[in-house]
């Protein structure tokens, strides 16, 4: 897959094809043209038709968070990346350039959350860029998230013991994760299953769109959550939403979580660091899903998008 740059140089080539290869023509008719009368000859040319989606040049950092200082910008470009958590009655410290497009808050605060936490990274491209095909590939792979550790008391720690697609809400038959393909859809479903041993099963319908610039995924719980007999969180109440974006610098990864507690619970609960914890785990996923992408390079002119 080339870059956009390299996908302009060839439309351009081809373009410059077009306008001096001379158009071929029949011969004129000869002067007797009862040889042939009005209805006895028919030549019909096939349709040419091109395709393609609009070329767009990677869009800068500071273009989507023009507000930030550099000790922020610092952090975010680096492995850990920048997070800020707040309650209901606070207020986002990420805050994108609302000309961006991009857009979490509203969606997360729509579920009436008591809890969000919301994370920026920038991780720097290695062996050559990327672009949203290989985020989308990148991010199919939901199968090695349990192999992701975190440290708890200087030991590394499973978060979840099994990650897996399941086949839809009604049938939790696990399958395989798909192949990486060169169709990138215009919008998909899917539904995800992560085992917790600390805080209950999460059955998770996750949303895929994509945009412009970038793709985004929204994850919200379909079943309820329950912690040995005792139900923790009802259906709908836990919503993440992660942007992934390849621009100049390298993968934006914007993500924002939220989820609703009640206060019994709540106060009897660390969230912040089990939620942290979490969220450590997916970016190390991300990360890693977009090193694989770098080493597992498959040259190709173009790919396309789907709309079912």
């Amino acid at each position: 897959m080339y870059s956009t740059r390299k996908t302009a140089g060839l439309g351009l080539l081809f373009l410059c094809a077009l306008i001096l290869i001379s158009p071929l023509r029949a011969d004129p008719p000869p002067d007797d043209d009862s040889l042939f009368d009005d209805d006895a000859f028919l030549f019909e040319a096939p349709t040419l038709v091109f395709e393609a989606a609009p070329i767009l040049e990677p869009r800068s950092f500071d273009t989507i968070f023009p507000d930030l200082s550099r000790l922020q910008k610092r952090m975010i470009m680096s492995d850990t990346g920048l997070r800020y958590s707040f309650e209901k009655d606070g207020s986002p410290m990420l805050v994108p350039n609302p000309d961006s497009g991009v857009d979490l808050l509203s969606s997360i605060m729509a579920k009436k959350p008591s809890h969000i936490i919301e994370a920026l990274v920038v991780v720097p491209y290695n062996k050559r860029e990327l672009d949203m095909l290989d985020v989308y590939n990148a991010l199919g792979r939901v199968k090695n998230i349990k192999d992701h550790m975190v440290s708890i008391n200087g030991i590394d720690t499973p978060i979840f013991t099994e990650t897996t697609r399941l086949t839809s809400a009604r049938n939790r038959k696990p399958i395989p994760d798909p192949q990486p393909t060169n169709i990138l859809p215009y919008a998909e479903t899917m539904y995800v299953l992560f085992l917790d041993p600390y805080l209950g099963d999460l059955y998770l319908r996750g949303e895929v769109s994509i945009s412009l610039y970038g793709i985004t995924y929204s994850i919200t719980n379909f079943r309820d959550v329950s912690f040995t007999i005792f139900r923790v969180m009802k259906a709908g109440r836990f919503s993440a939403i992660i942007y992934v974006e390849p621009i100049k610098e390298g993968i934006l990864i914007y993500g924002m979580s939220g989820l609703y507690l009640p206060n019994f619970i709540a106060k009897r609960v660390n969230l912040t660091p089990n939620m942290n914890r979490r969220i450590t785990v997916l970016l190390d996923w991300i990360i890693e899903g977009m090193k694989i992408q770098e080493e597992n390079r498959q040259d190709k002119l173009f790919y396309r998008l789907k709309k079912d």
